[in-house]
């Protein structure tokens, strides 16, 4: 259809033009035409002009034998006869009608040649000779010829100027048509801008690219310009041998626009494929998404498809706010996008990510991760889960277990949650410092005893109830506090909802709304409930940053902006007593391991061994090892949770309770980032006793 309406167009506008040559033509011959007519009315006006001056002396019978002659050559007269003189005094006088057969008879003139439309002479002032139109015949129709070559000439231009207004008009109507269309430049589906759109580069604090956009070569075809299927199909598998024949021919074959057949090639291939100069076979450039730091920051980062758009991370995140508006309109096509910086420190990301693969390798671990937090601005400065994915290869994140254990992952905490209990109990002012506890005996609920792993069985101060890890004497602390109450503290910290956070893949915990006698008890030291490990973080930076909950963030954020988003959730008493017990347990207790690989930067924490669920009951060989810490607790600046999953003793002389290895990690982590993050090593035992709560001095 659309090719005859274009034969159509080209025909009309031939004619068009040769309308218009026709018309010039015309007008041009009419002109000449009009010129010769002119010239010869001029002439007969002459000629008239002369017969006319002659009249006046016509009277004289002795003037007209030389103006006849003189006449002669000038109006061809033929000479009349002697004889006929005579007639001349037998006419009439003035007749009504002048005689016409004795005019003839005196004059033979041709009438083709000369018609004066009046002539008269008179003799003696009484007789005259008249010599009219009618007396020779028929005159020249001058102002009919006129009219009728002029109504010649302006019919011409009527229908000219009427094909001229429908050919134009057609030729309007057309570009108007086409002007409607919209041409499919949309490559199955997709338009070039969202094709070839760019992404911002995505920075860490300290300005190192952690992903770039990169411009490669995609192959894509026209099968409706393609000529020879066969050979295209023949030529193409010599450069590109891994495509399917029958595929490749299928693609080919047809009349659609543009069809892929294959993106992401190198330079190399692109310059190939041109060579074979096949019709209908072309490249567009798109941009592709490149990780310099391969699988170091993946769970961070996330992902993106092939068409460059996010599906996992920080990238989907930044396509859920504005990229992908950006790219819906233009305007991210061919343009340097302002790059987003994160709170990431990739050096301190680094060694996380490596001491967690040697974690899974010294300790034959399934699992590992990390993350760390500053406690004031909630920034994140590290997160990293094992086993991890490789972003420049989507497909990887598809391998089983490969999710990010930090944000998504849910566990039963195990002996770090201790820490909440503590806190939320010294903070009621139910529960003081000083206080003491019966942990002799294990506590009997029905037919269950809770009781302690190694236990002292004596009465235990709050402290040694810390440092122990005595499951007896926390539940004695929350019972002081109260269920509820305890209750009410976890929804204060927000352990009953997902932490707000960047990234997609979050999971809400697992936290009864209600919790009996015993399942308080047992959540009191961090079995029947489970939370994320940035849950944990996030409580652990209250604690012991004065009591203010912040939420974490991968963008960076300064000081100034996260005190407007802080939320008090402890007095700022109780965060003293709490980092106070953290130290304490990394001096004599669960923690000590720790302490030795991370001398002189004042950590402190808690280790946590949860028992998993297999087969609806715990496994006592089976476990998730926590350590939730923060450093350095003479001035705290950060926290870190540390998780091993199902971890094996590194060698016969030691365990597999947290201690061993998720305490481990954290010190080696903190040894070698602490002087990257400006926290120097101080060996003064002051700074020690200077955490010591007053009433316990």
């Amino acid at each position: 259809m659309i090719r005859n309406l274009n034969i159509i167009l080209i025909f009309t506008s031939v004619f068009m033009l040769a309308g218009v040559y026709a018309l010039k033509f015309s007008i041009e011959n009419t002109a000449s035409e009009r010129t010769a007519l002119i010239a010869l009315i001029d002439s007969q006006e002459g000629e008239l002009s002369l017969v006319k001056a002659d009249e006046a002396v016509l009277s004289q019978p002795g003037h007209i034998e030389p103006i006849v002659r003189r006449h002669q050559m000038a109006l061809a007269i033929v000479p009349v006869k002697q004889q006929q003189f005579g007639a001349f005094g037998e006419l009439p006088m003035r007749p009504a009608k002048p005689n016409t057969a004795a005019m003839d008879s005196l004059f033979e003139i041709p009438r083709s040649r000369h018609r004066p439309d009046r002539c008269h002479s008179r003799t003696g002032g009484d007789r005259i000779m008249a010599v009219t139109s009618e007396d020779f015949g028929p005159t020249i129709a001058l102002d009919g010829a006129r009219k009728a070559r002029g109504n010649l000439t302006q019919n011409r231009i009527r229908w000219m100027v009427l094909a001229l207004v429908l050919g134009f008009g057609l030729v309007g109507g057309r570009l108007v048509q086409l002007g409607m269309v919209v041409p499919d430049s949309t490559i199955e589906g997709q338009a070039r801008d969202v094709i070839t759109a760019t992404r911002p580069p995505i920075l860490d604090r300290n300005g190192l690219e952690m992903a770039v956009d990169i411009r490669v070569p995609s192959l894509f075809a026209e099968p409706r310009r393609i000529i020879d299927v066969e050979e295209a199909v023949r030529k193409l598998r010599t450069v590109l041998p891994d495509l399917d024949e029958a595929w490749l021919r299928n693609r080919l074959t047809g009349d659609k626009g543009f069809v892929w057949v294959q993106r992401e090639l190198s330079p190399a291939i692109q310059d190939q494929v041109m060579r074979l100069g096949i019709p209908g076979i072309d490249f567009i450039t798109e941009s592709k998404r490149f990780y310099p730091g391969m699988t170091e920051a993946s769970h961070i980062l996330g992902s993106t498809n092939i068409d460059n758009q996010g599906i996992a991370g920080i990238e989907k995140h930044m396509d859920g706010e504005n990229v992908a508006l950006l790219q819906d309109l233009g305007l991210a096509r061919g343009n340097a996008l302002a790059p987003v910086a994160l709170s990431i420190d990739m050096r301190v990301q680094h060694i996380m990510h490596e001491q967690l693969v040697d974690a899974m390798t010294r300790y034959q671990a399934i699992a590992a991760g990390g993350v760390m937090m500053d406690i004031y601005t909630g920034e994140i400065i590290a997160l990293a889960s094992l086993p991890d994915f490789n972003p420049n290869e989507p497909a990887t994140a598809l391998v089983k277990d490969s999710f990010n254990r930090i944000t998504s992952g849910i566990f039963e905490p195990g002996s770090i949650f201790k820490t909440v209990t503590m806190a939320g109990a010294l903070d009621s002012g139910l529960v003081r410092i000083t206080d003491q506890f019966d942990a002799r005996f294990g506590i009997r609920f029905g037919r269950f005893t809770i009781d302690d792993f190694h236990g002292k069985h004596r009465i235990l101060s709050l402290p040694e109830v810390y440092k122990y890890s005595s499951n007896i004497g926390t539940i004695r602390v929350m019972q002081a506090m109260g269920k509820d109450a305890f209750r009410a503290f976890l929804s204060t910290v927000g352990f009953d909802q997902r932490v707000p956070f960047e990234l997609p893949e979050m999971r809400l915990p697992t936290v009864p709304k209600e919790l009996s006698e015993v399942g308080a008890a047992t959540a009191s030291f961090g079995h029947g409930l489970s939370v994320s490990p940035l849950h944990m973080v996030t409580a652990y930076s209250a604690f012991v940053n004065g009591g203010n909950y912040i939420a974490p963030t991968l963008y960076k954020r300064d000081l100034a902006e996260a005190e407007t988003l802080y939320r008090r959730v402890l007095q700022p008493s109780t965060s003293e007593a709490i980092r106070y017990l953290m130290r304490l347990n990394a001096l004599e207790g669960s923690g000590s391991q720790m302490n030795k690989e991370a001398l002189g930067y004042r950590v402190g924490g808690k280790t946590g061994t949860a028992e998993k669920v297999v087969d609806g009951r715990y496994s006592s060989t089976k476990v998730t090892n926590f350590f939730a810490s923060a450093f350095p607790l003479d001035n705290p600046r950060y926290a870190m949770v540390i998780m091993v999953d199902e971890p094996r003793a590194e060698s016969v002389t030691t365990g597999t309770t947290a201690g061993w290895n998720a305490g481990m990690v954290t010190g080696r982590i903190v040894q070698r980032v602490a002087p990257m993050l400006g926290i120097a090593p101080d060996f003064s035992e002051i700074l020690d006793r200077n955490l010591v709560p007053p009433a316990l001095r």
